[in-house]
């Protein structure tokens, strides 16, 4: 079983798992850090309930130690008349410091007390029984009393958790879902935007600079609909001009045709004239659409391993029939043993073009080779003619199609065998170049090796 693509490290994948485990740990603190903190304050007293009881405190300590017992009964009584809660005023041994001992059920409350800075729950059966130190200190004796009802903690209500529990939670999410959006969905809406116009035939439109530069998967799909806008312009542009070309080529033959037609020729000769002109348009068409063909379809050829010197045998046999000329003027100079892998077809078309092309501008006395060797994965091959050559402005430029130029090379044909050739080339996974060679235009060939291919590295 094939294992899984690991995303990029720009990939969007590892930005969006950073973006959910940091949702998740947030909200797993909020639950139990900051969630557990807030509901453990609501149990606790209020600074100004332990402000007024600390208070009470100090009271008790000043009025035992102003009256001994007679004074803490006094201060008792008033503080029945201020608070409704049950109190009492003892000492460390948990004794009486009033003048009226404690009954058992009053020592039982001694027992149950709790400290200011101790939790206290609204949902117990009793208020609780609230214990504050003299300020003086414990031994001294302390304040027991019955927490007030209204500084009873609220604990925690429906309004914190609904705060801690659902409205937090909700922000934070809502605070990702901008992210997410302002991350992806906008971005996404800024490419269909981009495809949109595509689609409607403007052909200009590029993506946003901003996201094109982005290193992930929607950066990626940025340039690709990029180089597609560009290739489709390319091609609209190719088109068109192909167009503007063979119409323009096609207005010669027809031309003389209604030369032939209106001058007062005979049949013979006017029947050779159309036949002419007609298989010169026929080839014309052809090579246009082939061209066409290959730079618009793009089509997938398959490739096989081929010997280079029994196809180039054939192509030079087929050749000398038509241009006459000896074997000798044919130099076969690659390594034995080469053995290219391409499409045996495109690839003979694509060398007979080249051939053509240099017989038709070699001299009368003129030789065509061919030579090679091994670089690499792939060999590298040159044709060389001895003829007149091409300005170096204009190596590129004979690649382009219906191109002519000047006298020095001859007008027949119509200027589409190199690109042909080129194209048929690449679809092969090959490269096609030229440059200016010891007598004329060299034109170099690098195809991929075939498998099982010696590798050789000696030059011609």
């Amino acid at each position: 079983m094939a294992m899984a693509e690991v995303p990029g490290r720009h990939s969007l994948f590892w930005k969006l798992a950073v973006a959910l485990v940091a949702f998740c740990l947030l909200l797993i603190w909020l639950s139990w850090s900051w969630g557990k903190q807030v509901e453990r304050q609501g149990y606790y007293l209020s600074a100004e309930a332990r402000q007024v009881l600390g208070g009470y405190a100090r009271e008790a300590e000043q009025a035992w130690r102003s009256g001994g017992a007679t004074g803490v009964d006094a201060w008792l009584a008033r503080m029945r008349q201020r608070e409704a809660g049950w109190m009492t005023v003892v000492d460390g041994r948990l004794q009486a410091l009033g003048s009226v001992p404690l009954s058992e059920e009053e020592i039982a409350h001694l027992t149950f007390q709790r400290g200011l800075d101790w939790p206290a729950s609204s949902r117990s059966a009793h208020l609780p029984y609230i214990g504050i130190p003299f300020p003086g200190g414990p031994s001294a004796g302390r304040l027991v009393l019955q927490l007030p009802a209204r500084y009873l903690p609220g604990g925690f209500t429906l309004i914190r958790q609904s705060v801690t529990h659902g409205l937090v939670p909700a922000v934070l999410a809502l605070l990702l879902c901008v992210l997410l959006y302002r991350h992806l969905v906008r971005p996404l809406g800024r490419l269909r935007e981009h495809a949109n116009a595509l689609q409607a035939d403007d052909l200009g439109s590029v993506a946003d600079p901003g996201l094109s530069a982005r290193h992930d998967e929607l950066g990626e799909l940025g340039r690709a609909l990029d180089h597609m806008a560009e290739r489709l312009r390319g091609y609209v542009g190719f088109q068109r001009q192909l167009l503007r070309d063979l119409s323009h080529e096609l207005r010669t033959p027809l031309s003389r045709l209604r030369v032939a037609v209106d001058s007062p020729i005979g049949e013979a000769a006017l029947r050779q004239r159309v036949e002419r002109e007609v298989e010169v348009m026929q080839r014309l068409v052809a090579d246009t659409l082939e061209l066409a063909w290959l730079d618009t379809e793009r089509p997938r050829l398959e490739r096989e391993d081929i010997d280079l010197q029994p196809l180039w045998e054939l192509l030079v046999e087929d050749a000398r029939f038509e241009a006459g000329w000896a074997p000798e003027r044919f130099l076969y100079q690659v390594p034995a043993g080469c053995r290219v892998r391409g499409h045996l077809n495109g690839l003979a078309q694509a060398l007979e073009n080249l051939l053509r092309n240099s017989i038709r501008h070699s001299p009368e006395s003129g030789c065509i080779r061919l030579g090679g060797q091994r670089e690499g994965a792939g060999w590298h091959l040159w044709l060389e003619d001895d003829g007149p050559g091409v300005p170096e402005a204009d190596l590129e430029r004979i690649f382009l199609p219906f191109t002519r130029l000047s006298a020095a090379r001859s007008d027949e044909g119509f200027g589409l065998g190199l690109s042909i050739a080129r194209s048929s080339l690449r679809m092969q996974g090959g490269e096609l170049w030229a440059d200016r060679g010891t007598a004329g235009l060299r034109v170099h060939l690098r195809l991929p090796a075939a498998d099982g291919s010696e590798h050789l590295h000696t030059a011609c």
